[in-house]
């Protein structure tokens, strides 16, 4: 017995020692979760969602507890469309925390997609009980509870909604919305001049009084309210055809024509935009145009036998008679009784010499004359309704069965990146180094500096580096190539002297599968290695920016303006552009960058300076003088906010027009 305190102890030792390792085994677990968790919602904000997927995954099968992975994994199949799938991990975060409002949001956002309204509405109610100031989640059971027809609901809803945000206009309109549901017209326009008096620039309001002047035929008035709405929501498609009536309704055949073209331009698979602009182009002899734009409808809808009619007798005008007889043989063979039919297709049997055709289509036009006593149907109206089809009515532009006011989104802080949220002004993004870039559709400009070409000449990446503010995701192929990657260059730095290539090419792999921690990590350590390569603090700068705009959009509810935590990071980024520029003074990417930093942090000045240092190294870089346009609109400064648009409209990005348009009226 006197080895037992011995043993004791010895045994003591061991338990202790294995309690150690199992905390830091606990520790290390959790470490790794945090990371792949972080990861995983970085790839979100990117819009990789298939690798955010995967990410999650390894969480929830490390973790299955947690909620978190459940929430974030069903916000990327939401991006994916894949609403059923999204719906069932939202319910599963929210049986594992039944506290959070994001999860109740986000599977009513499914719900709604789904068209299940009675459960969103549930939804959205739960969301609001847990959180009464998102008044996005307002918004949306009010649209929820107008699906469902219950109006006195979203009535009660929308008083909440006033009460609680009494400037904020959308709130006023979508009562007059209610209204309008209820066909109470007297009182949805009290709540619509409410809206426009809160503020004059409410779009959709100014659309719904246009409607309603346009149903009680005054043509000129409602013009005027829709150009009023156009300028506010200048990429709406509906705006321009229901304008392009009012105009046609006023004989201004030239302005419908401008209308319906500029409503294609927008939503080119406008069926209205393409019937109706058929019949102006057929009304002004342009025949060929007018045959496209019916074979169009056709091809959406090819039992359409007004379309149909309407394209048999272009085809008659360009000499196609056996197209045109195929066409309204069709007709008639759907609507036996349309002797306006007959007739026409008699004229065409002449013209090709089928004569006893022709005389038996006209025995049958004369047999019913005699038997009626009637006339043929003549419309009294200019226009028909969309879901009438008499073909007697051939030659009537068409309208909207219901007239329809600005359509309601459903809101959503989901929806992409937080430079993307909707704001009158935004600069365009920042310029990033990557292997991956898409066609810039916005700029002509082929943004270049002869640092990187230099780099890429060295041969110490596996992939060119480009300069973009157009990034293309990777290819599943390509993440699984990058973790390869990295675990080649960390078994040669761990066999081998390490240098700033291998440093810079790990630190690309991982910024490519968006483990920003990690690729900081070697970015810092090759500006240990070799500190005046400008590249690896313009990579710092880029990534440190990236990593805080992920981390923000992963806060739904977080405020435009970064946090104290993410200044500093900012002012960090700002340091090493600043020594890019030191090193490279003629870089104007970083001088770019710096301006978009200073728009984040407010510091209108100095964007406003460091833009222009960069037009003075180029003086045809559109971004930045679109990026310095859009601070002097912010600042007040709309003539030269204007003129910096015109130069940079000038110089390939076309975008800056509208912007100038909106801006210039608005003055």
């Amino acid at each position: 017995m006197r080895n037992a305190p011995t043993w004791l102890a010895s045994k003591r030792a061991w338990c202790i020692l294995l309690s150690h390792l199992l905390i830091l085994s606990f520790s290390y677990a959790q470490i790794n979760t945090d990371r792949v968790m972080l990861m995983g919602r970085n790839a979100l904000y990117y819009e990789d969602y298939v690798l955010s997927i995967q990410r999650f995954n390894m969480v929830i099968s490390a973790k299955p507890f947690l909620s978190e992975p459940y929430f974030f994994r069903g916000l990327a199949k939401f991006y994916l469309e894949d609403y059923k799938g999204a719906e069932a991990d939202c319910t599963s975060a929210i049986e594992r925390n039944p506290y959070v409002e994001n999860s109740f949001s986000l599977r009513a956002l499914c719900r709604v997609n789904l068209h299940a309204f009675d459960q969103a509405e549930a939804d959205y109610t739960r969301a609001t009980s847990i959180n009464p100031q998102n008044d996005g989640n307002w918004h949306n059971l009010v649209l929820c509870q107008m699906e469902l027809k219950a109006y006195e609901r979203a009535d009660s809803s929308l008083d909440v909604m006033i009460r609680q945000w009494p400037k904020k206009a959308e709130n006023y309109t979508l009562k007059a919305q209610v209204r309008l549901a209820q066909s109470d017209t007297a009182r949805a326009e009290g709540w619509l001049d409410k809206a426009l008096e809160v503020n004059a620039y409410e779009g959709p309001a100014w659309s719904m009084k246009a409607m309603i002047t346009l149903n009680r035929g005054n043509y000129k008035e409602g013009e005027n309210y829709l150009d009023r709405a156009i300028l506010q929501l200048p990429r709406n498609a509906g705006l321009y055809v229901n304008r392009a009536l009012a105009r046609y309704h006023q004989q201004n055949l030239k302005g419908a024509m401008s209308d319906y073209d500029a409503a294609l331009e927008i939503e080119p698979g406008n069926y209205i935009g393409h019937f109706n602009r058929g019949l102006l182009r057929a009304q002004v002899g342009d025949d060929n145009r007018a045959i496209e734009d019916f074979n169009f409808v056709l091809q959406q809808e090819p039992d359409n036998v007004i379309a149909l009619y309407n394209r048999a007798l272009l085809l008659e005008q360009t000499g196609d008679y056996n197209g045109a007889i195929r066409d309204i043989s069709a007709v008639i063979q759907e609507y036996p009784e349309f002797w306006t039919g007959y007739r026409t297709r008699a004229q065409i049997r002449r013209k090709i010499g089928d004569i006893y055709g022709a005389e038996r289509d006209e025995f049958k036009v004369l047999k019913a004359d005699m038997e009626k006593r009637t006339g043929t149907y003549k419309s009294k109206s200019k226009t028909r309704k969309k879901s009438d089809v008499n073909p007697e009515d051939y030659n009537l532009l068409v309208e909207e069965d219901t007239q329809q006011t600005e359509k309601e989104e459903y809101t959503s802080e989901y929806r992409g990146k937080v430079q993307n949220r909707q704001t009158e002004l935004q600069p365009v993004p920042m310029y990033v180094m990557t292997y991956y870039k898409r066609a810039n559709g916005l700029s002509a400009y082929i943004p270049f500096h002869r640092t990187v070409e230099s780099f890429n000449n060295t041969g110490q990446l596996p992939l060119p580096l480009y300069i973009s503010n157009q990034e293309a995701n990777a290819t599943e192929e390509r993440m699984k190539q990058h973790f390869h990657d990295i675990q080649v260059v960390t078994e040669v730095l761990g066999d081998s002297p390490e240098t700033t290539g291998l440093r810079l090419r790990r630190a690309m792999d991982y910024y490519h599968v968006r483990d920003f921690e990690a690729c900081l990590a070697d970015l810092d350590r090759a500006v240990e290695l070799q500190p005046l390569v400008s590249i690896s603090y313009f990579l710092r700068a880029q990534v440190r920016c990236a990593q805080q705009m992920a981390m923000q959009a992963a806060i739904p509810s977080a405020p435009l303006s970064p946090s104290t935590e993410s200044q500093i990071v900012y002012k960090q980024a700002l340091e090493d552009l600043k020594e890019v520029v030191r090193l490279e003074p003629d870089m104007l990417f970083a001088w770019y960058n710096m301006g978009n930093i200073y728009v984040i942090l407010h510091e209108y000045d100095k964007a406003q300076e460091a833009y222009s240092q960069a037009i003075r190294i180029d003086a045809h870089f559109p971004d930045a003088y679109y990026n310095r346009g859009v601070v002097r609109l912010m600042d007040g400064n709309s003539a030269d906010g204007l003129s910096d648009l015109s130069q940079a409209g000038e110089y390939g990005l076309y975008g800056a027009y509208s912007l100038i348009k909106r801006f210039s009226k608005a003055k």
